[in-house]
């Protein structure tokens, strides 16, 4: 985008999680223009269906320029690799970039959802760490404002090497458990993030994120699914106008 973008530009920003997707119309500084609404995520979360849910989702939305979409899974130029919590079979090699372009007549970006997430909460400063508690595990990287995508820690074991964090402390972990079991393996989480990535912040967001009960570090800090698609925003901003430097580590085609 260039540096002559008007500040009338406004960008659909999509968040796709395992139990529901969210969307609001935001203007070029991450402004919300509008409440943002969700829908209940189809299933089988196919690509057909899941585009047909975000057409019937936004088809009453105030009109747009972009569409910034944050996706529960391993995205590389807007093609999808891997999709754990929707079904990774029916979404390898998925260009949902492209799809969706062609859906909603606009231009299209895809990122995963907590790189989106990031975008949008980060000041920029140190080594900032974004984690998502919903259906699964979503983790990202920034430095000094820099994107460091692909980080998929939530496949990563934890406890045995069929446990990863998104069995530990996913949806179904907490379902299963309880919450008060739930807390305790977040403390055991949050004890190992703290020691491997010595972070200067560490986000914490995600629908679960209200269910932790314990203190938190004063540079822990719990955000919101408004603070987060937020970051559908910045897709679209140069390295002038944004705070953070997706495009210095994510080049595009």
């Amino acid at each position: 985008m260039k540096n002559n973008t008007p500040s009338q530009v406004k960008i659909l920003s999509i968040d796709i999680g395992g139990s529901h997707i969210k969307a609001t119309i935001l203007n070029k500084k991450g402004e919300l223009k509008m409440d943002y609404d969700k829908i209940v995520t189809p299933a089988p979360a196919s690509p057909e269906n899941l585009i047909k849910a975000i057409k019937t989702l936004v088809k009453n939305f105030p009109s747009y320029d972009y569409i910034s979409v944050g996706f529960p899974g391993y995205v590389k130029n807007g093609i999808i690799d891997t999709a754990p919590n929707l079904d990774t079979k029916l979404w390898a090699g998925i260009d949902l970039s492209k799809k969706l372009a062609e859906a909603l007549g606009k231009p299209t970006q895809v990122v995963n959802d907590a790189d989106m997430q990031g975008l949008g909460v980060v000041k920029g400063k140190g080594l900032e760490m974004v984690i998502t508690l919903g259906t699964g595990f979503g983790t990202a990287l920034l430095m000094n404002g820099h994107l460091l995508p692909h980080l998929e820690l939530a496949h990563h074991p934890v406890k045995d090497a069929d446990t990863t964090y998104d069995k530990y402390i996913g949806e179904k972990a907490l379902e299963k458990y309880g919450k008060e079991r739930w807390n305790k393996r977040m403390q055991k989480v949050f004890k190992i993030l703290k020691t491997v990535f010595n972070y200067d912040t560490l986000y914490i967001g995600g629908g679960n994120s209200d269910l932790l009960t314990f203190k938190l570090d004063k540079n822990m800090k719990i955000v919101t699914n408004a603070d987060g698609i937020k970051g559908g925003a910045r897709l679209w901003l140069n390295e002038g106008e944004s705070k953070t430097k997706r495009a210095k580590a994510t080049p595009a085609k």
